[in-house]
Formats: structure tokens, C-alpha cells, sequence
């Protein structure tokens, strides 16, 4: 059993951490439902995972939107960006968002 908390930013992101969670999710700010909700930059995502693991901990992002073609610009160079981070896997609700993972970062988890 793994308990699993959301992290809106990196304040929010340690204190789940510190108090129990065994892991968190998160957006970036480009291709989750919550793309204007503030979220993570490419270099704070990179943190919370280094953050994350120095405590034996998981971060998983959220990359959960439903796209049209336009919106998949650069969707490959993220998601292989996460795998270079060593995210614990995405979180991904479109089957075609999942098929351009598996190609683009074959080596990250994804959870559906």
C-alpha cells in the first residue's frame, strides 16, 4: 500500500513528504488538466524528484490531458525529460498520450 498525496507546489510538495506520503503527484506547467494551476517547472520538478528520492520517497507527474493535435508540441521532449529526471512514472489518461510515451521515454513508468 502506498499512500500518495498531491503537491501543488514545493512547499506543499515537502510537507506531504515529511508528514507520511509515500509518494506525490504533480503537474508541469504544460500538458495536465491543471496547466494554469501554477505547478512545477522542468527545473522544480527536477528537485522534488531529487528531494523525493534523498528520502526514499516518489514523485509521479500528472500528464493527463485529453489533446488535440496542436496540443501534443513537444509532448515527446517533456516526457523524455522526465525519464532523464528519473520521475517514478507518469500519470496518463489519453491512450495516444500513451503511445507517444512508450515510444518517446520507453524507460518511465506510466500509470493509467
Amino acid at each position: 500500500m502506498e499512500l500518495l498525496a498531491p503537491a501543488g507546489n514545493m512547499e506543499k510538495m515537502k510537507m506531504a513528504l515529511l508528514y507520511g506520503a509515500d509518494a506525490v503527484y504533480m503537474a508541469g506547467k504544460a500538458f495536465g488538466l491543471r496547466a494554469y494551476g501554477g505547478n512545477f517547472t522542468r527545473e522544480e520538478m527536477k528537485e522534488a524528484v531529487e528531494y523525493a528520492h534523498s528520502m526514499g520517497k516518489k514523485v509521479y507527474i500528472t500528464v493527463n490531458i485529453i489533446p488535440r493535435n496542436e496540443d501534443l508540441e513537444g509532448l515527446d521532449t517533456y516526457l523524455k525529460y522526465l525519464q532523464d529526471i528519473h520521475a517514478d512514472a507518469v500519470l496518463i489518461s489519453d491512450l495516444g498520450v500513451f503511445d507517444i510515451a512508450r515510444e518517446a521515454a520507453p524507460d518511465l513508468p506510466v500509470h493509467v
